[in-house]
């Protein structure tokens, strides 16, 4: 990944309305967020119990019944609505996602950028219990690590988090090390300033819209991951609806209910293609070529 240096003040200066307008205008930007909008906007008004029902109550009078105006999604095999376990479980795995990518983006990015900036012990033990991260599959990670957990959501959170830090760490530390390297780097260093304001003052500013884009990204891949988690049994621990468990509840029901396995699937998608565009957009609106553009 390559970095546009520019100088900390204008880094800082950045328009929050202009960046806001080259996001609008970018059709992948727009696109995601429009889709991730919605999602949220639909799973906030069922956690407010504008629409929909009790994700939790079984009526078994109306098991399996189709979509229809009472029940958008249908009802699964315990006569629970299907439109309001998705909802519900867009609101778990969103929150889950968050809480992770936050962990991961504030511990990876302080490590990463320590690790560029220093270059000799901190560098050598940083990048070398990265590497021994990044040797272990992701998922299998994940697995690993919500199965020696106590499980509850914040757990699968922070296995999660681990998995992901590796990232940040890396995405950071390139980054860095050529700036250090930088005039004004230079000679706020030979001015006596800390090493701590000239990471904060200088060395942040210029990483930022780099780390914004891969917090994107990582909420998609964050989603992912909490959804494989759940179908494999190791993430959001029932009752809570969770879009992989309810996928996993249904591979039974496919041929008699499919609607009950085709509704949160689809979900899934969506939130993950919507993160992932809106990731596009944001490394355009955020890219410092365009800062002249209005």
């Amino acid at each position: 990944m390559t970095i546009d240096i520019v100088e900390p003040t204008e880094a800082l200066a950045a328009r929050p309305g202009q960046r806001l307008r080259l996001l609008l205008r970018s059709r992948s930007g727009l696109a995601g967020l429009v889709l991730v909008g919605v999602l949220l906007l639909v799973a906030l008004a069922h956690a407010i119990g504008l629409v929909g029902y009790d994700p939790l109550t079984q009526m078994a009078t109306i098991r399996l019944q189709g979509p229809s105006a009472g029940h958008l999604f249908g009802t699964d095999q315990f006569g629970r609505d299907v439109f309001s376990r998705v909802a519900a479980g867009v609101l778990n795995t969103t929150r889950i996602a968050v809480v992770a990518v936050t962990v991961a983006t504030v511990v990876g990015t302080a490590l990463g950028v320590v690790a560029g900036f220093y270059l000799k012990g901190p560098d050598a033990v940083i990048s070398g219990a990265t590497n021994v991260l990044f040797a272990v599959p992701p998922l299998l990670l994940a697995l690993s690590l919500a199965s020696v957990m106590e499980r509850n959501w914040f757990t699968v959170a922070v296995a999660i988090a681990i998995v992901y830090i590796p990232i940040f760490i890396r995405v950071a530390r390139g980054p860095v090390m050529s700036l250090r390297e930088i005039e004004y780097v230079r000679a706020a260093v030979s001015t006596g300033q800390s090493r701590l304001a000239i990471m904060v003052k200088h060395v942040l500013p210029n990483i930022t819209s780099i780390i914004i884009v891969q917090v994107s990204l990582s909420l998609s891949w964050a989603v992912l991951t909490e959804a494989s988690l759940s179908f494999l049994g190791l993430g959001t621990p029932p009752p809570a609806p969770s879009l992989g468990s309810m996928i996993y509840e249904a591979r039974t029901l496919m041929y008699v209910a499919p609607f009950t396995m085709i509704a949160p699937g689809v979900v899934v998608v969506l939130l993950v293609v919507g993160l992932n565009l809106l990731g596009d957009g944001l490394r355009d609106a955020l890219d410092p070529r365009n800062r002249g553009i209005s």
